[in-house]
């Protein structure tokens, strides 16, 4: 999953970023609301953080002008903690809203869930047959049994199962796995594809030539 972190404070900014990375998303981070504005209208990602007192535009007017285009999830995270802000950001289009200091376990799992709720899935297990996904966790059993994914076909295998039933481009696995600094091949996608079916099983995963990945289970 790839998420857009939009902060002006460099420590937090770098921090928040870094906490991401380790939980297995690919990120973007922007210091201006100029910036952040920009990054989220040209690409597609699975949710956004964003600060409300930033340089140039501010979180509410990226937000207004977000909301004019797209329907990405929006997590605002801010120091502003009076009822009035909170009704203000959820009123103009924020999915949620958190307070500065935060706990990063807190704005993990909100993270999570407005990644599931985006994909219509509302539980954090995911059942593929008699392959389970625990969101929380990341982890994948199979029969009960614990599987070994990566980090990277762990997310690949995420994205597919919150669209089960949906055609996945390899275009769209890239821009949703791989963050701007990442310049790693496209090809590296089937490869990866591939891993995953040694492990879990070959009809897991259905290929449609020339057009994509679907599970259709």
């Amino acid at each position: 999953m790839r998420i857009l972190v939009i902060e002006d404070e460099p420590r937090l900014l770098h921090n928040l970023a870094k906490s991401l990375r380790e939980e297995g998303y690919a990120v973007d981070t922007a210091a201006t609301g100029d910036d952040g504005l920009y990054k989220a209208e040209n690409y597609d990602y699975d949710a956004l953080v964003l600060d409300i007192m930033l340089p140039g535009l501010n979180g509410w007017e990226v937000l207004e002008r977000l909301r004019k285009t797209k329907p990405t999830p929006v997590l605002i995270l801010t120091a502003r903690d009076a009822t009035k802000d909170r009704v203000k950001g959820l009123d103009d289009g924020a999915d949620d809203y958190l307070v500065k200091p935060f706990d990063l376990a807190e704005l993990l799992a909100r993270l999570r869930a407005l990644i599931r709720r985006a994909a219509g899935q509302q539980r954090s297990i995911l059942e593929l047959g008699d392959i389970v996904l625990d969101t929380r966790s990341q982890t994948v059993t199979r029969a009960g049994e614990p599987l070994t994914l990566t980090a990277r076909e762990y997310s690949i295998l995420e994205y597919l199962a919150l669209h089960r039933g949906e055609l996945v481009t390899r275009t769209v696995l890239y821009e949703h796995l791989f963050d701007e600094s990442d310049d790693s091949l496209s090809n590296l996608v089937d490869v990866h594809i591939s891993n995953i079916r040694k492990k879990l099983g070959r009809d897991l995963i259905t290929t449609r030539r020339g057009q994509g990945y679907c599970i259709e289970t």
